[in-house]
């Protein structure tokens, strides 16, 4: 396992940026009989939640075990607190950061694989909204999503008023984020409105898991949204059980995922 802490100049975000990367091309161990280290290895885009940054999923997950174990690589972007959606106004591009300037560096950067088979993207609570949307945004990217208690709050956006706060974040926070949150529906900062076009237009979906505990607060958002896939006939594998929304729950579901994404 090799472990990178970086810095470069991002045009979307219009400063620049940190990220972590964790590789799976230096391994203390032989790796001749693990079935892992027959085939590419393949890269994974972790987005970390709501007053998160770059590093929580490299210091609350053994990532470089599981780098060597399933040979993948992983890397983790800051995303402030932008739900990885672009807004208006210059230098706050998440979206197009995420799903397509990131990717573009690492891949130069670290010699990767540029084949959409080879890219998958997951995340945690926000990232997990974020992993949803960027993976549908940027299809011919991302075969693979892990979406783990997403914070799948679009519906919330849609029907708040400028005299309603919530304890996570203030009117003005959702409507800037979000946009206009009487058009949220037929936005692309709504992942259902990008599950519609891709449908109408017939283009190619990511394999999607989900994976949220029964105890967490965003149990009957992430339900509401695999039963929405299941109306449009959109393959997706969703894991609910006990847990809460913690990394307990997050380390196990990741690992879970990552077998599920190399069947």
């Amino acid at each position: 396992m090799a472990k990178f802490d970086g810095v470069f100049y991002s045009r979307s975000l219009s400063r620049p940026v940190h990220f972590v990367a964790v590789l799976s091309n230096d391994n203390a161990f032989p790796t001749d009989n693990n079935p892992n280290y027959q085939r590419p290895a393949k890269n994974v885009y972790l987005l970390h939640g709501y007053s998160g940054c770059d590093t929580d999923w490299v210091s609350n997950v053994p990532l470089g075990d599981l780098a060597n174990r399933f040979n993948v690589n992983f890397f983790c972007p800051n995303g402030d607190n932008s739900f990885y959606l672009n807004q208006p106004a210059s230098g706050f591009k998440y979206a197009t950061y995420v799903g397509e300037e990131f990717v573009n560096y690492t891949r130069k950067t670290f010699n990767l694989s540029d084949k959409r088979e080879d890219t998958f993207i997951g995340g945690l609570s926000m990232g997990g909204f974020g992993a949803l949307h960027t993976s549908l945004l940027f299809n011919d990217t991302f075969s693979k999503c892990l979406a783990l208690s997403s914070a799948l709050i679009h519906k919330m956006v849609a029907h708040m008023t400028p005299d309603m706060d919530n304890p996570m974040a203030n009117y003005a926070y959702y409507a800037f984020t979000f946009g206009d949150p009487s058009k949220i529906e037929e936005s692309e900062n709504n992942p259902e409105y990008l599950v519609k076009k891709l449908k109408e237009d017939g283009k190619q979906f990511p394999d999607i898991y989900m994976a949220c505990g029964t105890e967490d607060f965003l149990i009957e958002p992430n339900r509401a949204f695999k039963a929405f896939l299941d109306e449009n006939e959109v393959p997706a594998t969703f894991f609910t059980g006990p847990g809460i929304h913690d990394f307990r729950f997050w380390r196990a579901q990741l690992e879970a995922g990552l077998e599920w994404a190399l069947k």
